[in-house]
């Protein structure tokens, strides 16, 4: 079950986290501090999720860059284009073998709040999950970081910790 959900929470980070390979338009950078993420899923049995996630300008600027390993290797395509309410986000990533494809609106200030509405299909889901389902992140800036938190650290529920910056590490969670 954890490599599953780390599976599944790794897959719905990069399909819409800042990550990109090649992008005609760069996201905003988000005001520096603690961001409380709100994660519901449609279509899908997974419960809504909130966790925290601790930035600055350069976990930021690393994650709009392509800086992580794991966003070069699972995404094959990442366009970001500008629109009137905002941008769009077009994906290909593949996470353990299963490919999935993405849309995401992006809407919001990046100072207070923002809004990713992302509508995935995945060509092999897990077991129990279905083939298309519509994610929405409603973030909100909540202030400074917590004294224990240093940029990049995300906060799930049940308290469990991981940093972006470690990524890497986390690769032998997902299933083969």
């Amino acid at each position: 079950m954890t490599r599953w959900l780390v599976s599944w929470l790794l897959g719905a980070s990069m399909m819409v986290a800042w990550g990109a390979q090649a992008v005609a338009v760069e996201l905003p950078l988000r005001k520096a501090g603690l961001w409380e993420m709100k994660l519901v899923r449609t279509g899908s049995p997974l419960p809504e999720m909130t966790m925290q996630h601790c930035t600055d300008a350069t976990t930021d600027k690393d994650m709009a860059t392509a800086s992580s390993p794991m966003s070069k290797e699972v995404c094959s395509k990442r366009d970001i284009q500008q629109s009137p309410s905002g941008y769009v986000m077009d994906s290909v990533c593949s996470i353990a073998g299963v490919s999935m494809t993405a849309h995401s609106e992006i809407t919001g200030d990046f100072d207070s709040a923002y809004t990713i509405k992302t509508t995935m299909h995945s060509d092999r889901p897990a077991p129990g999950l279905p083939k298309d389902a519509t994610t929405t992140i409603e973030a909100k800036w909540l202030g400074a970081c917590k004294a224990d938190q240093k940029a990049g650290d995300i906060v799930m529920p049940g308290g469990f910790r991981l940093n972006v910056k470690d990524a890497e590490k986390l690769k032998g969670l997902l299933p083969k």
